[in-house]
């Protein structure tokens, strides 16, 4: 019982150690995409970020120094109260952690801009911003400020609002837009643009695939299975079109992010299964998504 115990605690040390690493990496590839490419080009970033550097713009307009990193944590700590309520503690304190690694990363690093092509700032920001989005959502946390909100009402309410956070940029790149040019916001929507396709390319948390097994062992494949996901599954029987001999096929839905594990287990139980997967665009009923935690 120590022993199990002792390897809980080993588990959770290296699972927290992991989302540390990743949210710090997260902070220095956010960093380098503002002051390389976003900022100095005069772009602007979605998100709580995008809000901050309109802010520090706006107040350097009426001769008002205001520190970016500091604009950036002030904006997060009523959403990561919000958030903490909702989700867990060690995802609100990660991501916050998170969001004053990238203040303090800002105020500390200095990068010189690599390009003077405006084209090339905005796809290459777009790329490394967007890399930073992911390595905190790979670690299971978050760059806080609209993830924050975004997530206390999904919670709530069972429904996405990532529209509204669309919205939400929209109306900042419109009143950066009047204020600092048109130009500017065109290619700060392509670098967003960008940066939404990298993390849809990269992060698979919220997608489903179905996986369809074809064994003569069913029931143990059933039994293994179920005591390791909470997921579904249908059990069909069939029979071999060419040797005649009766199969069994399982079908069930899981996360996209599940899928190779779930694969890797069956074929553990049965190595002569065949597994056919292929993404899911449209599922109704009920889908068990494990808890951020």
């Amino acid at each position: 019982m120590r022993n199990f115990t002792k390897r809980i605690k080993n588990r959770t040390c290296i699972k927290y150690l992991y989302t540390a690493v990743m949210v710090t990496l997260s902070a220095l590839f956010i960093t380098a995409g503002l002051e390389m490419f976003i900022r100095p080009s005069g772009f602007l970033s979605s998100g709580f970020t995008g809000l901050s550097i309109l802010i520090q713009m706006f107040a350097e307009e009426y001769g008002i120094h205001l520190n970016l990193g500091l604009i950036n944590i002030l904006l997060n700590i009523p959403a990561a109260l919000l958030c903490v309520k909702s989700i867990s503690l060690k995802f609100t304190v990660f991501s916050s952690l998170q969001v004053i690694l990238l203040s303090i990363f800002l105020n500390c690093i200095h990068l010189t801009p690599i390009f003077s092509d405006l084209m090339l700032n905005a796809m290459v920001g777009g790329v490394v911003y967007g890399l930073g989005i992911v390595l905190a959502l790979k670690g299971n946390a978050s760059t806080g400020g609209t993830d924050f909100v975004a997530l206390y009402v999904s919670n709530k309410t069972g429904k996405g609002i990532w529209n509204y956070v669309f919205i939400y940029n929209c109306c900042l790149l419109c009143i950066f837009g009047l204020k600092f040019g048109w130009e500017s916001v065109g290619y700060s929507v392509l670098c967003q643009f960008v940066s939404t396709k990298m993390i849809e390319s990269l992060y698979h948390r919220y997608e489903r695939s179905t996986l369809q097994i074809t064994t003569k062992d069913p029931d143990q494949l059933v039994k293994t299975y179920t005591s390791r996901y909470r997921h579904g599954i249908t059990v069909l029987q069939g029979l071999g079109g060419y040797s005649h001999t009766p199969y069994y096929v399982l079908s069930t839905v899981a996360s996209s992010y599940e899928v190779k594990d779930i694969a890797e287990l069956m074929l553990s139980v049965d190595p002569h299964a065949i597994i056919n997967i292929y993404k899911t665009e449209n599922f109704y009923g009920g889908f068990y998504r494990e808890p951020i935690e």
